[in-house]
Parts: C-alpha cells; sequence; structure tokens
C-alpha cells in the first residue's frame, strides 16, 4: 500500500471508529464491526483482536479466521506470535510469520493461506490487555503508517474494552499483591547505600478519553501546554544549584533541545489531526518512542529517547491538568524514589535533604540522569524488574547500590543486618578518610602509586578527598556523551584547564576521546551508515581518532593551550600497532608547531602514553618502548579481547576470572618486557580497585594503580599490610606451576596474614 493511501486509510479508520463508539450496539458487535473496518481500510484479508481474560488470550473478534475459532482459540501470555507481543509490549511486523520462532499454528483458526503478521498490544494502565493483529495472503511487511494507524486504534480499543468490563481494571492496574520481603535485583548506576520509604515519581495518569469532539480545541490545549512545559524547563535550568560550568549544564541544554524540537511536536500534532485527544496523542507518540527504545541497540541514543520519553510525561500531566508529582507534593521522610525512567531536570526537582536514593526500571550508566544524581551524591539503582508489581507507596526499601539490589518491606532481622552494613561502611569511609594525607608505603617500604579515575569536572574534588597521587585516566569523551552536538574547541579548553586548575601539582593523564563501541555519538557517525557487527572491535577510540583527523586536532590544541606551562599527560586509547601511536603523536606535534608559531604558551613539557588493551600491542612493545613516557593497561577491554567475551553480555559476566592464570601471566610478561625501560606502568580500571585483584597485581611487579575515588583509600589500607617479597615468591610459584583455583588459594594467603580482601 502506497505511503499516501495509508495516510488516508488511518484517518478512515478513526472516523469509522468515531461512529462505533458512539453508538449503541454492545460490546461484541463493536468489536465485530471494528475488525471489519481495519482490514478493510489497511486491504488486510485478516484482522483480529485477542483479549486477556482469565491469564489467558482470548480471541474475541476476526475477520478472515474461522469464526468457529472465536471464544475458543486461547493462548497463554508469552505463547505464539500473540502471546509474545502481550509479553513483551512489543509490536510485530512479519513479512513471513512462519518464520518466527515464537510462531505457533492453531488448525482451527484457519490461518495457514495467511503469510504477513503484523500485530500491536492493546495497553490499559502499562500492561497489555490484549492484542489487534492483522495478516495478508502475500508476504509483506506493513508500511510504518499502516503499524502506527493499528497502533492508535488499540488506544481506542482500550477505552471500549475497558468501558464495556470486558477485562479487570483493578486485575491490570495492581497485579498481585506481595506483603513479604522481596528482593529485586537491578544494575547499580550510581554507587552507595540508602534506607528509605519507597515514594512513586508520579501518580499512574489513566486516560479515559481518546476520540477527540473537538480537533481546534484539542490543538490549543497542546500548545498551551507546551509553552508551559517549556517555561518549566528554562525556570530549572536557570535555579540548578550546582557550580558554573559543569557537565550538569551541558546536560540541561541538550535535555531543553529536545522540549523545543519541531519533529516530536509535529508528530503529536498529526496525532491530533487523526482525531484524537490532545492526552492520547501525546502517549500515542510516547508508545512509539518506547518502541523505538527497545530497537535501539545504541546505548547513547536510548538515553537521549529517555529525555524524550521524560518530557513526554511532563507535557502529559501539564495538559491533563494531573501536575502533581512526588517532588511537588513535597517528601515527608527519607524517601526512596521510584520511576519508570528520569529526567536529569525531573531529579533536580526533589529535596535533597530527604530524597536518599533512586531505583528505575530502566536507566544505563550513560543517562544523563545518572550524571546529575552522582553530582547530588544520591545512590542509584537501574534496570531493576517487577517494581510496580513489588512496591506500593510507602513501602520500607533497603538500597545497596553496591552489590546491585534492593529489598522490599525488609523484616527486622534484613533492616539490622543492612543497618550494621552501613555502620561499617561509614566506620569504613572514616578510616579511610585518616589516610587521605598519609602515602601508601608497603610493609618492607616500597611506595605504591595509586591514582584515580575520573571524566567530569565534577570528579576533580574526590582527589583531594581521596589523597589521591593524581588522576591517571581522564576519559575526556564523558564531555562529547553529554553535549547535543560535537563540544568546540574553546568548550574542551575550558574543561582541561579547569581539570589542571583542581589537580595543582598532581599529574593528570588526559585520554584522547573514546568513542564508538558502546559510545556512540549520534553526531559522528560511519561515513557509510552501515551496522557493526561486533562494535567492540570496530571503528572506534584511536581508530575514528584518525579517521576523523579533525576531532583528534581540535582536541590535541585544546589540551596543548589548557596545559601551557604545565606538563601535559596525553595517552592514545586502543593502540593496535606502533604506527597507529605515531600517527596520533604526529597530530599532537604538528599542532604544537602551528601555536608555537603563533607564539602561544606551550606546555613545559608533554608526555606521550599508550592504552595496552588489544593484546597485539603486547608483541611489539619493544618497538614502542622508545617513543613512550608511560603505559596504562585497561583490563576491563583488554580481558574481553583476551577471552573473546563481550563483557556487556550477562551471560558471560562472571564465567571469566581476572585472577585467571592466562590473565595474570600476560600482565606479568607485559610488566617484566618493560623492566630497564624509563616507563611507568599503571593499570586502570575496576580491577585495580578490587583488593584481591589488587594484591595480584602487587605480586606480579605492578606499583601503580589508577582506580574509582572510592577505591582509593580501601587500596591505601591494602598497600601498607603487604610485604612484596614475600606476596611476589608466592605469585611466581602459582603462576610456574599452578593451583585449582588462584583466586582461592591467594584469599587464603590474605587471610592468614589477616589481610582484609572483600
Amino acid at each position: 500500500m502506497p505511503v499516501t493511501s495509508a495516510v488516508t486509510a488511518a484517518r478512515t479508520i478513526l472516523t469509522s471508529l468515531h461512529e462505533v463508539m458512539a453508538s449503541r450496539s454492545h460490546a461484541q458487535a463493536k468489536l465485530n464491526t471494528v475488525v471489519e473496518t481495519i482490514g478493510e481500510s489497511l486491504d488486510s484479508e485478516v484482522c483480529s483482536i485477542y483479549l486477556l481474560r482469565e491469564g489467558m488470550l482470548e480471541l474475541f473478534a476476526t475477520k478472515g479466521l474461522a469464526q468457529e475459532a472465536v471464544h475458543v482459540t486461547r493462548m497463554g501470555v508469552g505463547e505464539g506470535l500473540v502471546g509474545t507481543i502481550a509479553e513483551d509490549i512489543e509490536t510485530l511486523n512479519l513479512a513471513e510469520a512462519t518464520a518466527h520462532p515464537d510462531f505457533s499454528y492453531r488448525p482451527e483458526t484457519g490461518e495457514e493461506k495467511f503469510h504477513s503478521f503484523a500485530g500491536v498490544p492493546i495497553v490499559r494502565r502499562e500492561r497489555a490487555v490484549g492484542v489487534l493483529c492483522v495478516q495478508h495472503a502475500d508476504p509483506r511487511r506493513y508500511e510504518e503508517v499502516e503499524i502506527e494507524a493499528l497502533q492508535t486504534v488499540a488506544m481506542v480499543l482500550s477505552e471500549l474494552i475497558s468501558n464495556a468490563g470486558l477485562v479487570d481494571d483493578e486485575a491490570v492496574a495492581l497485579g498481585p499483591q506481595q506483603t513479604g520481603p522481596v528482593r529485586l535485583a537491578g544494575l547499580s548506576l550510581v554507587k552507595g547505600l540508602a534506607t528509605g520509604h519507597a515514594v512513586y515519581h508520579q501518580p499512574r495518569i489513566t486516560i479515559e478519553h481518546v476520540m477527540a469532539e473537538d480537533r481546534d480545541a484539542e490543538l490549543q490545549r497542546v500548545y498551551l501546554a507546551f509553552d508551559k512545559m517549556r517555561e518549566q524547563i528554562e525556570r530549572m535550568q536557570a535555579q540548578a544549584e550546582f557550580g558554573v560550568g559543569g557537565e550538569h549544564e551541558e546536560v540541561l541544554e541538550t535535555y531543553k533541545m529536545f522540549a523545543y524540537d519541531e519533529g516530536w511536536s509535529r508528530r503529536i500534532i498529526e496525532a491530533i489531526d487523526s482525531g484524537l485527544t490532545a492526552e492520547a496523542a501525546i502517549e500515542r507518540v510516547q508508545q512509539r518512542t518506547r518502541m523505538r527504545m527497545r530497537q535501539i541497540d545504541d546505548p547513547l541514543l536510548a538515553d537521549r529517547m529517555h529525555d524524550l520519553e521524560d518530557l513526554s510525561n511532563r507535557l502529559l500531566r501539564i495538559v491533563s491538568g494531573q501536575m502533581g508529582t512526588a517532588a511537588s507534593q513535597g517528601l515527608r521522610s527519607d524517601t526512596i524514589l521510584i520511576a519508570r525512567n528520569l529526567g536529569p531536570a525531573e531529579l533536580l526537582e526533589y529535596d535533597k535533604r530527604r530524597l536518599k536514593g533512586v531505583v528505575l526500571e530502566e536507566g544505563s550508566l550513560t543517562a544523563h540522569v545518572v550524571i546529575v544524581a552522582r553530582a547530588m551524591g544520591v545512590p542509584v539503582l537501574g534496570r531493576t524488574r517487577g517494581l510496580r508489581g513489588a512496591v506500593r507507596d510507602g513501602d520500607l526499601l533497603l538500597l545497596d547500590a553496591e552489590r546491585g539490589e534492593v529489598i522490599v518491606r525488609p523484616n527486622d532481622a534484613m533492616v539490622e543486618a543492612f543497618d550494621g552494613r552501613f555502620a561499617k561502611t561509614k566506620q569504613r569511609a572514616v578510616a579511610y578518610a585518616a589516610l587521605r594525607d598519609v602515602e601508601p608505603f608497603t610493609r618492607d617500604g616500597t611506595r605504591i602509586t595509586v591514582m584515580m579515575n575520573a571524566g567530569l569536572r565534577d570528579d576533580m574534588p574526590n582527589l583531594a578527598l581521596a589523597g589521591a597521587d593524581g588522576v591517571g585516566l581522564f576519559r575526556t569523551e564523558f564531555q562529547f556523551l553529554v553535549s547535543a552536538t560535537l563540544p568546540a574547541r574553546e568548550r574542551q579548553t575550558r574543561l582541561y584547564r579547569d581539570v589542571l586548575d583542581i589537580a595543582g601539582d598532581k599529574p593528570v593523564v588526559f585520554r584522547t576521546v573514546d568513542i564508538g563501541g558502546d559510545k556512540v555519538l549520534p553526531y559522528l557517525r560511519h561515513n557509510d551508515g552501515e551496522h557493526e557487527e561486533n562494535p567492540a572491535m570496530g571503528w572506534r577510540a584511536l581508530r575514528v581518532a584518525l579517521d576523523r583527523e579533525g576531532l583528534l586536532k581540535v582536541q590535541a590544541r585544546s589540551l596543548l593551550e589548557a596545559a601551557a606551562g604545565r606538563t601535559l599527560n596525553v595517552m592514545f586509547p586502543m593502540v593496535s600497532e606502533p604506527w597507529e601511536f605515531d600517527a596520533a603523536k604526529e597530530v599532537f606535534e604538528s599542532q604544537r608547531r602551528y601555536l608555537k608559531g603563533q607564539k602561544k604558551l606551550l606546555p613545559e613539557a608533554i608526555r606521550y602514553g599508550a592504552m595496552l588493551e588489544v593484546p597485539a600491542l603486547a608483541e611489539t612493545l619493544d618497538i614502542l618502548a622508545p617513543n613512550l613516557s608511560f603505559l596504562s593497561i585497561g583490563t576491563n577491554d583488554l580481558t574481553q579481547f583476551l577471552f573473546a567475551a563481550d563483557r556487556s553480555n550477562p551471560k558471560l559476566a562472571e564465567r571469566y576470572d581476572w585472577l585467571s592464570v592466562s590473565i595474570m601471566r600476560f600482565l606479568k610478561r607485559v610488566q617484566t618486557s618493560l623492566i630497564g625501560h624509563p616507563i611507568d606502568v599503571t593499570v586502570c580500571g575496576e580491577m585495580g580497585g578490587r583488593r584481591l585483584e589488587a594484591l595480584a597485581l602487587l605480586g606480579i611487579g605492578i606499583r601503580r594503580l589508577s582506580i574509582t575515588p572510592a577505591a582509593v583509600g580501601p587500596i591505601k589500607e591494602l598497600v601498607r599490610k603487604v610485604d612484596l617479597a614475600e606476596l611476589g615468591a608466592a605469585m611466581n610459584d602459582w603462576l610456574l606451576s599452578p593451583p585449582a583455583s588462584l583466586r582461592e588459594n591467594l584469599s587464603q594467603w590474605a587471610a592468614i596474614r589477616e589481610i582484609e580482601v572483600d
């Protein structure tokens, strides 16, 4: 079907549905009329409606399938294509239905002669209560506008079946209630411990009227709502309680950009033009956003879609007159905030004295709200499944964003254990703080350098608070990730200069921009636009920088100007071969020559380093060594490359141990190969921040670590308990003659010497 005729069909369907909804016929007759109307308008030989009854999806009405199957064909949620749509609340659009792995043939329906299939969930209060689907004899994918028409019809059907009592609204809204303790797992986005009572960020808004009576009135309502929402964003940006020039400003600027996005507002207006109320139009576009989010593999783009959903929620509350969120009502006690997702501006609305933590159904490490929460010092747990079914307003919650879990309605024993751990954490924090100005010498007098990792201007105060020796890894790409456009040279220079000013006489190692892989920028794409099957080993990091030389030139000049009169430490990520390092270094040297010709003040010295993440580089270190001032071993990427194991794959997350003999031998060989060269060898990554793993690294000769600020105190305390000669001898023996478990042997060794490694 051509797109223009599909648009016409969509409007025809809505006009017809308006008449159906207004008629006095009973619900079954209305459903029968609906399937006939949709089938004819979309030129589909089959249109069927399945509704959830007693936990099963029952065929309620059909055009094209056998009428004898109505109220007879039933399938469970998750069973067949229809059950899959209901379970995932997901749209399916298939040219050949039988090719889908979840296809389930039901002979009583007579559907064997149909090939194409498209289905959308019928959603009520964020839960699927049915499925609307169409089929055709010829294999074809339905046009996007046809799918959107089906989704709009599904919204109308949701209202119809609710008014007719065809589904139990209370069961849909609440789900099975639980009363005892529940432990929910999630992803630690901002680490920390917190306890408080559950408060839902926003009350559930149920759209009661879907079909519009007066199009012009609905348009006027949504125009006014857009104006009010934009005023709120402007006011919020002006009142944010943060220092000048932080990444939060860039986050909120990007957020504001979405609020003024013409494409988003145009889609809402088009939905009103088709016959929907303002509320239904916003929800219709929001459903489209959610479904696009589920199809996006790019985490950065998914985060941007979360920002758009946040704005949709805000607009919906304004236009419906239900503007009160938990923030506007005020927090009355220590609170753990519950939300599907949260925008950065919404988080800023809360009283920081009462807000103790946040638990999200979605969320990711690169989300804008995480950047703001980290600056506020609020622990955040994301990707927490089953929240709405398990948590009620007012429930006591124990949030453990260290271990990645939240305990709902804990019993007395759980509370006591958590309080004990909380108290112990505070005691340890006090003890570690006391080591802030203490230099980490081992028992046999060796000075270990303990540096910290950073990526934001707001991370820099931790340098003094933790007592780190410097910043061993400053991830410059974070500025690019939170920006809506490529950061201008002046902005980059300002950030780097601020970081160096805060660091004072302590060194800062700037890693050039490491984008690509799981850190894709929407404004920087492949020239050919091809999708990468394995982005972790594809066009990323230094490969991008060398291909887009202008990107590296701008960053080089910014770093050189920012470090004027000081020592600049610059490191190149994901170097595979020496020529890549040489090419990147030449970009910096050419910019240095240019600035010198412009009579600009230059750094007193430049120290160049490389990240060892690609195992191949280890075989050419003898070639590279004369040009290196330092080498940083990135254990996160290195591990996944050594084991050919995607570190983001949950099935492999716990499969490969950092304390495996293969990794420890590899690291020891690298460290040994550089003895005699004036090269600082640092391990930067999560491995060095774990006490047992850090113990192993010290045992193979590593004397420099760069870790999270929170790990600096614990590692300094560990160092002071170690005799390196004794530890080194034990590690040598184990690597020469490997035990069944190196981790177990090292743990026992530490326990005998009363060295805590948990």
